[in-house]
């Protein structure tokens, strides 16, 4: 794999702190990757030190191929970002802000500059004041400013951060857009994994300062077992009915009164009707589906 930025042993120390403590990342060239931790995991921190905002304290960072440090910031020019929150001049309007972006970056084309408005819906409000804009215009307009020179990577962190259902939508929409259209590589953060789930490729879980893992989206769901899980009083009974009756071997009792049913082939209903049929009162049965969250919790867990 191509990737656009390696780091290794990467850390940060504030005060005697270890903020962030050797981590190695990896993300491919064209791909969207989330990285995923709890709040203070080191998330945002990791991402100003990738984006020039502060120096780490050692290890190092590989960004497009190149060593990247304090006195070799060119490839910065391919980078756009959002770190913590977008700030604009807010008396002025968003296409104000976005014709003095270009300008700081030397970059004068006015036409990019309303196609970036009109690819994150914002073309027919450009003449508004930022300061009366609602938190996902904010956001959105951010996503404009970060993608105006169409640049090879984006960095956001916490991207969907105080939007409404319909705002996190729409964000997640826009990456797919811009990543599958112009082929932008994405480092997302975040800290809620139902929407890293819908939208990355791969992730890297964070805690603590230090990675855990890094996995594939694919790998995961490879790994994923179904089961059913049963909430009865009488959990010795039950397990010998399932497994006499059902012929089921894959059964692993938890919370003293609650059986897993890690068998496909059987149903609720055919569990419901063999304990019914010998008195044994059934308390909750549901299927369930392991997911994103199920893994980030086990890798956090382990970590702790």
């Amino acid at each position: 794999m191509n990737f656009i930025i390696q780091t290794s042993e990467l850390t940060k120390t504030v005060k005697g702190k270890s903020i962030v403590s050797g981590v190695n990342l990896n993300v491919g060239k064209g791909e969207i990757y989330g990285l995923l931790g709890p709040n203070g995991a080191g998330k945002t921190t990791i991402m100003k030190m990738l984006t020039g905002l502060i120096l780490p304290t050692s290890g190092a960072i590989m960004l497009f191929g190149k060593p990247f440090s304090e006195t070799s910031k060119e490839g910065l020019k391919r980078v756009g970002s959002i770190i913590e929150y977008p700030i604009f001049f807010e008396h002025m309007t968003a296409m104000e802000n976005l014709e003095i972006h270009c300008e700081y970056l030397g970059y004068y084309d006015k036409k990019a500059i309303r196609q970036a408005l009109d690819l994150v819906q914002l073309a027919e409000i450009e003449d508004k004041k930022v300061k009366d804009f609602s938190l996902g215009m904010k956001q959105r307009l951010g996503i404009a400013r970060a993608a105006i020179t169409k640049p090879e990577l984006i960095v956001l962190d916490e991207p969907t951060n105080g939007l409404d259902p319909i705002g996190i939508k729409n964000m997640r929409d826009l990456i797919r857009t811009l990543n599958q259209e112009y082929g932008i590589t994405f480092l997302l953060s975040s800290h809620i994994l139902g929407e890293i789930e819908q939208v990355a490729d791969r992730i890297g879980v964070i805690q603590d300062g230090q990675m855990i893992d890094e996995v594939s989206l694919s790998d995961i769901r490879m790994q994923r077992t179904d089961y059913i899980e049963l909430l009865t009083s009488n959990v010795q009974k039950s397990s010998f009915l399932l497994e006499h009756e059902l012929r089921i071997s894959n059964i692993k009792i938890v919370q003293d009164q609650r059986i897993r049913i890690y068998d496909g082939d059987i149903t609720p209903s055919q569990i419901t009707k063999l304990l019914i049929a010998h008195e044994i009162e059934i308390e909750e049965i549901q299927k369930h589906t392991s997911t994103l969250e199920d893994y980030f919790y086990h890798q956090i867990q382990g970590k702790g």
